[in-house]
């Protein structure tokens, strides 16, 4: 079967349009419901997660003494910034390329997705300048004073990402794992929301292409097509939004092993155009594959599904900070990716503002902090595996409640839902 998006949107301008989140669909899936086709006009869907391929396009000018030349190196809260394309020779303007991976010299665990939510919330930020002369300038400046702050993704909301266990006999740093990842197969780390991801929904890209408007960070973008390293198995997306517009609870920087990563968040609405999006909806978490990649390697060792990760768990962490016992040295604190954890006085503070629901804590101290994580089953080399999940690098509960608000934005008519431009081959 198949609808026209045109169609969609007129239902849509008549109050007229079935708006559903991707979790009240599978939920009425796994009830046993009988949902048709004609039962769904739109489908809206979300992710939080680490994301690497983030980048920010920064241009702004500095207060300095004179203008200089140009620009040679740049830093951000001590974080390096890529100067150019364009010189703007004797103009006290920079024009800079930001990279969410990239780590500040000056603070440990600190990076350009902090950076970007710093940006984002108004705080001013520490600039230094050195010049092609030679001359030192520095200067301080918030996102008022940046005409120009673009975000930019380069590959994101896969279809299906990966968990990730150590099969090695050594510990291993990886961005995969907030601490070292332990040896043996012992734990487990996962990516991806699953069920309600957004290429998930729309896996053969019939519904959303180049040019369908989303929510990137909470602030209004565009698709602009297929991201790096995509493929038919592993789709993903470019995108873009302007992060004036963009909501600071939505991104964010999250320390691992081998350094600060970046923290990007996807709502995006899939018109229901025909059958392929159709079936895809309908895929709940136990028929999404999950691959299992070794940490060590960096290749595939087995298959599961997101179910072992998302059925019958806890999406938030439970706190009870009454049965903490006072140890010396506090390890969810001092472990804790977000740095959400910390002390007033005598009293342990967890910050539900900024934590991530990665569930570490819950696994180093489950007296104070308690979740269900799941667990990872699979065969490897004639093995029945079942690995505990201590870290999860997506936060499900947010996504969840991104997508139930761009439902409603979509039913009260503050998010205009648009066709596409041009296809994308997956």
């Amino acid at each position: 079967m198949e609808r026209a998006v045109g169609h969609i949107l007129e239902k849509i301008n008549r109050k007229d349009a079935t708006v559903l989140t991707s979790q009240e669909l599978c939920d009425m899936i796994d009830a046993g419901d009988n949902v048709g086709f004609e039962d769904v006009e739109v489908v809206t869907a979300a992710t939080r997660a680490i994301m690497s391929g983030t980048y920010a396009v920064l241009s702004f000018p500095v207060d300095t003494v004179e203008k200089f030349t140009r620009a040679c190196t740049v830093t951000i809260n001590g974080v390096d910034a890529h100067v150019g394309p364009c010189p703007n020779e004797r103009l006290g303007i920079l024009d800079l390329m930001v990279f969410g991976t990239a780590h500040s010299h000056e603070r440990e665990n600190y990076g350009g997705g902090h950076l970007f939510r710093e940006i984002v919330e108004g705080n001013p930020v520490d600039v230094d300048v050195v010049t092609d002369e030679g001359r030192k300038y520095s200067d301080t400046v918030s996102i008022e004073d940046m005409p120009y702050a673009q975000l930019f993704a380069t590959r994101h909301a896969f279809k299906n990402y990966s968990a990730f266990v150590n099969f090695s006999p050594s510990p291993v740093s990886t961005i995969f794992h907030a601490t070292a990842f332990a040896p043996d197969a012992t734990e487990a780390t996962l990516s991806g929301c699953g069920q309600i991801n957004p290429v998930k929904n729309d896996p053969q890209l019939h519904g959303i292409g180049v040019g369908s408007r989303i929510l990137l960070n909470g602030a209004e973008g565009f698709i602009l097509g297929s991201g790096t390293r995509s493929s038919p198995e592993k789709p993903n997306l470019i995108a873009t939004a302007d992060m004036h517009s963009m909501v600071a609870d939505h991104m964010g920087g999250f320390a691992t092993s081998a350094g600060p990563e970046c923290i990007v968040s996807w709502a995006v609405a899939v018109p229901v155009v025909d059958d392929s999006v159709f079936d895809a909806i309908r895929q709940t978490d136990s028929a999404v594959p999950m691959p299992v990649m070794d940490a060590d390697r960096r290749i595939k060792v087995a298959m599961t599904s997101y179910a072992d990760a998302w059925k019958d768990v806890d999406l938030e962490v439970a706190f009870n900070p009454g049965n903490c016992r006072g140890c010396d040295v506090c390890e969810p604190m001092k472990r804790c990716p977000m740095e959400s954890i910390y002390f007033n006085g005598d009293k342990m503070v967890l910050n539900r503002h900024t934590c991530f629901n990665c569930g570490l804590c819950s696994t180093l101290c489950s007296s104070v902090f308690k979740a269900e994580l799941g667990s990872l089953k699979f065969d490897y080399e004639g093995k029945n595996m079942d690995v505990p999940i201590v870290v999860r690098q997506s936060d499900r509960k947010r996504a969840l409640i991104m997508a139930e608000k761009l439902r409603d934005s979509i039913k009260n008519g503050s998010f205009i839902l648009n066709g596409m431009v041009e296809r994308i081959s997956p």
